[in-house]
């Protein structure tokens, strides 16, 4: 009998197989970390060989920690770090170039080439995204572009595009011997490439990028049966079921199916989503309009989303750069050992500045030192900024909406930081709320693909399964938070114009 949901979440840093029972509660996980590849500043890669190699691994352990086979599946969904762009070679199944991750930078010049006819939002009434570094379109032009061969072996429609969702799925579905070649509309929607009305590509906006149609996956639903996994495969002929985008995915497993329900993830980076409903929302805030999700043959639903790029990699990058602590874990005792920050502001624009400003030439940037600031407050301030970006987004999606959230669902790695959600509590002036069930990213993904087998009728049940696990509510004097609060904007001033 069929009694649980396997979801494979393959994330920036790590790729985790995570085995769910009927009430969304965590049986097993397997996890493995890939390698953060930096030939160059500004550029971001990870090995789509090494990735596939620990999806295999990681369904594995999680299978046997579980003590399951594929017979206890009833279907298998798929989260994936969006944007990251994979291109192959569906003939031989290697990648023509390693993946270029959503962080990477290098595309600056097609940015500014293709700006230079109807600037950055050229495209943005069609597609609901700027074009910048971050979408995966420009990051395929890049390959075809710099690559030896890729573009000639492209016109002879010898090569593959995909996030990594579709690279997963392909391979899962049999590689070179007959892989499904789809996607989902979520992550359809961070190429730059598809009509968030027709949920179709653009021939004329692929012309101007110089990628050839045939590369790119189909565009399916975000809960359908796209194939089974192949023959040699420990998932054998279970039913791949489910799409989605990591932050859509973690927006679904957090239950916010309706318009105006919302979720913010604090991972590498924080990305907030307010559902729209079946409304496709312009934001003239600096917000993205994406697709929330899309149910077999139902209308899609929409949203708007604010994505920043650094907040848990900042604190990373305190561990493996500056080395002010040893294990992430240490940041919030060593935060915690001052009363504030001392007066210093981190802005983390390692690779520019992402909603609500979109500044590339933005860096990063320490303000406010003095004598007096030690690596605690560098700590604290760190966290700080994560809470502060947080309220940078919520505010442009306010003055977009004309709706002030009442409180805001969190999820991700950085929510165990109790010192972190008091401050955004704070920050914002409303309720933060955390679900027992944290692996919401994992959670969305696996709840798709059970939809769409019958493993759960209905999205009133999986609302059902929500429950609150944690609450912090502000508790801090406002004016003096507003006070801070306004520092922090005037600490971001200070990083545009920094890049040429």
């Amino acid at each position: 009998m069929s009694t649980h949901i396997l979801a494979i979440d393959q994330g920036t840093t790590s790729t985790r197989a995570i085995v769910f029972d009927h009430s969304g509660s965590v049986v097993s996980v397997g996890q493995l970390e890939h390698k953060q590849i930096f030939p160059k500043a500004g550029w971001v890669e990870h090995d789509p060989m090494e990735i596939w190699r620990n999806v295999r691994e990681v369904i594995g352990v999680a299978l046997g920690k579980a003590n399951l086979t594929r017979h206890d599946l009833a279907a298998v969904g798929i989260t994936n770090q969006r944007e990251t762009a994979v291109v192959w070679d569906k003939n031989t199944g290697k990648p023509v170039y390693n993946a270029i991750v959503w962080q990477d930078t290098r595309t600056q010049p097609i940015v500014d080439r293709l700006a230079a006819d109807g600037g950055v939002e050229r495209f943005k009434h069609d597609v609901g995204l700027p074009l910048a570094t971050y979408f995966a379109g420009t990051k395929i032009a890049w390959i075809l572009e710099n690559v030896d061969g890729a573009r000639e072996k492209a016109e002879r429609g010898e090569l593959l595009f995909g996030t990594t969702d579709t690279w997963v799925l392909w391979n899962l579905t049999g590689g070179k011997h007959g892989g499904v070649h789809a996607t989902d509309v979520t992550n359809a929607s961070r190429t730059l490439f598809m009509d968030l009305k027709t949920l179709d590509w653009r021939d004329d906006i692929l012309d101007v990028f110089g990628v050839p149609r045939a590369m790119l996956p189909q565009i399916r639903s975000s809960s359908e049966v796209y194939g089974v996994a192949e023959s040699h495969s420990l998932l054998r002929e279970a039913p791949i079921a489910g799409i989605l985008g990591d932050q859509q995915a973690a927006t679904f497993g957090q239950a916010a199916f309706d318009a105006g329900e919302s979720k913010n993830t604090y991972g590498t980076g924080n990305f907030v989503i307010v559902n729209t409903g079946e409304e496709v929302v312009h934001s003239g805030n600096g917000l993205l309009t994406t697709l929330a999700y899309r149910l077999g043959d139902e209308a899609p639903r929409y949203a708007l989303e604010g994505s920043i790029a650094v907040t848990g990699s900042l604190v990373q990058w305190l561990r493996d750069n500056l080395g002010i602590i040893s294990d992430a874990k240490q940041v919030e005792k060593l935060a915690a050992s001052v009363d504030d920050n001392g007066g210093a502001y981190i802005v983390p624009a390692f690779s520019g500045l992402f909603a609500p400003y979109w500044r590339p030439d933005a860096r990063g940037a320490i303000v406010g030192l003095t004598r007096f600031v030690n690596k605690a407050h560098l700590a604290r301030a760190a966290l700080e900024s994560t809470a502060y970006q947080t309220r940078d987004v919520l505010d442009a999606v306010e003055q977009d909406t004309g709706v002030r959230l009442r409180e805001l669902r969190v999820d991700g790695g950085m929510t165990a930081n109790q010192l972190l959600m008091q401050f955004q509590a704070d920050v914002l002036g409303i309720p933060v709320v955390r679900p027992t069930v944290a692996e919401t990213t994992a959670l969305g993904a696996a709840y798709a693909a059970g939809l769409a087998v019958g493993f759960w009728s209905s999205r009133d049940e999986l609302r059902a399964n929500w429950q609150e696990g944690a609450r912090w509510e502000p508790a801090s004097d406002r004016a003096a938070t507003e006070g801070l609060y306004r520092t922090w904007q005037k600490a971001v001033t200070k990083t545009f114009d920094w890049a040429e």
